[in-house]
This record gives C-alpha cells, sequence and structure tokens, in this order.
C-alpha cells in the first residue's frame, strides 16, 4: 500500500489557495533588503514556497516538523532542478538545528506560530530566531488576529469533494482565550480503489498585538501590517504580518 500522509500532503497542495504562496514571496520581497541572500523557512511543509523563493534568487533552507512533509519538499525541488536543504526537526529548536547568525531573513507564514501552545513557546521560537538572524537580520512571520479567530473562525465549515478525494474541513472556538480548533477529516484513495480515512485535529491560538510585540522586545525595530498589505491592522483584519529587523 502507498504511504498514506505522502498521499494527505498532496491533498493539502491540492485544498491550498495557491495565490497565497505569491502573496508571501511578494510580501518577503518588499520587506527584506536587496542584499540579502540566505533565507530560513520555518514550518515550510511540502516546499511549495521555499521552491518559490530559491527561484527568485534566495539560498533557501527548509525546516519542518514532519518528515513526510519533507520528502515531498525535497522531490519538488528535485523535479524543479533547484537545490534546498530541507531539516527535519522543532522550530523552538533552532539552536540545535542551524548554526548561530546564519541567515539575513528567517520567514514563518502560514500561522505557523499560531500552532505554539503557549506566549512561553512563541518566545522560544523568536529567541532562537534571534540567535540564527546575521546582523541586521529580518525575520518575518504572519498569524491569526484576534478577530479571526474569534469571530470568523467559530462556525467556519468548508466541504470539497473531488473525484479521488474528499475533504471536510470545521472549526470551533478553543479553551483559551483567542484560541480555535479545526477539524479536519480526509478521504483519499490510494492505488488500489479504496478511500482512506484520515482525521486530524489542529490547535491554534493567537495574541493582542501587544503581547507578540513584549515577546520581539529584543528586535530594534518591529512593524505590524494586515492582510498582504502593507497597510497597519485594523479591528477587521484577518492576518497580521509583524516584520522585524535585528
Amino acid at each position: 500500500m502507498i504511504t498514506s500522509y505522502q498521499e494527505f500532503a498532496k491533498v493539502y497542495d491540492t485544498v491550498m489557495d495557491d495565490s497565497l504562496y505569491k502573496q508571501w514571496l511578494n510580501f518577503t520581497q518588499r520587506h527584506v533588503s536587496q542584499s540579502a541572500h540566505s533565507l530560513l523557512e520555518l514550518a515550510c511543509g511540502s516546499g511549495v514556497l521555499a521552491l518559490e523563493l530559491k527561484k527568485s534568487g534566495y539560498d533557501v533552507r527548509g525546516i519542518d516538523l514532519s518528515e513526510e512533509m519533507l520528502t515531498i519538499a525535497s522531490n519538488r525541488a528535485m523535479t524543479e532542478g533547484q537545490e534546498i536543504e530541507f531539516i527535519a526537526g522543532d522550530m523552538r529548536e533552532l539552536d540545535q538545528l542551524v548554526e548561530p547568525e546564519a541567515f539575513d531573513v528567517i520567514t514563518c507564514y502560514s500561522d505557523s506560530i499560531c500552532y505554539m501552545q503557549n506566549i512561553e513557546q512563541v518566545k522560544e521560537v523568536v529567541d532562537g530566531v534571534y540567535t540564527s538572524l546575521t546582523v541586521d537580520g529580518t525575520f518575518i512571520f504572519d498569524v491569526h488576529s484576534v478577530n479571526q479567530v474569534d469571530k470568523e473562525f467559530p462556525g467556519y465549515s468548508y466541504h470539497e469533494n473531488e473525484e479521488n478525494f474528499a475533504f471536510l474541513w470545521d472549526s470551533f472556538a478553543g479553551e483559551f482565550p483567542h484560541s480555535v480548533v479545526h477539524e479536519l477529516t480526509f478521504f483519499v484513495e490510494d492505488s488500489e480503489g479504496t478511500f482512506i480515512r484520515k482525521d486530524e485535529i489542529h490547535e491554534e491560538r493567537t495574541y493582542p498585538i501587544e503581547e507578540y510585540l513584549q515577546v520581539l522586545s529584543k528586535f530594534s525595530n518591529v512593524k505590524v501590517y494586515a492582510d498582504f498589505t502593507d497597510d497597519e491592522p485594523n479591528n477587521e483584519s484577518k492576518r497580521w504580518f509583524f516584520v522585524c529587523q535585528k
């Protein structure tokens, strides 16, 4: 039988809005120095954005907790004829995964920091990033806004049916302030025509902007933007972007 998780990872790519990768790429290019060369992508997943960043001229490395996802990322880069080093590991343990002051830019997109269970874990990531950045390096990450988690997500439901897979996504308010639980169910057809079911629970949590700024106090300059634009956040913003200068 085929490795089921790899098939589910392919489904992730299918249901993901491809336009978001271009927007993350464009945001990165707008907010880092033109002289920036080395880039580390945290929570790189199946490598779609890492590959776009590589093609744009950055020397890219990617880190992700899932070895299965990284297998797909490596195969994707190889198919495109691009050399990208992918590292399996926890982004809270950067000091054990990469050398100090190694990167001009570190990114963490797709609200990946919202998967940290508390603000202390967010700080662990931030401290490791700070150490891993070169002098004047830039850290860019995005998170769900409080508005998105508290008002938009609870009760959200998305179902997609295709010939060889089905995907169900339902979201509910979590037990902590500004937290959400996503219940995901996949039905994926294997090589024998049998549909395999996989259920996942994704728990995310965000914080008011002021709490993020406290965690980022080591950085010399931090700017906050909203929804892939260069505009300041407002009460209706869905996604906050933090651009942090070491």
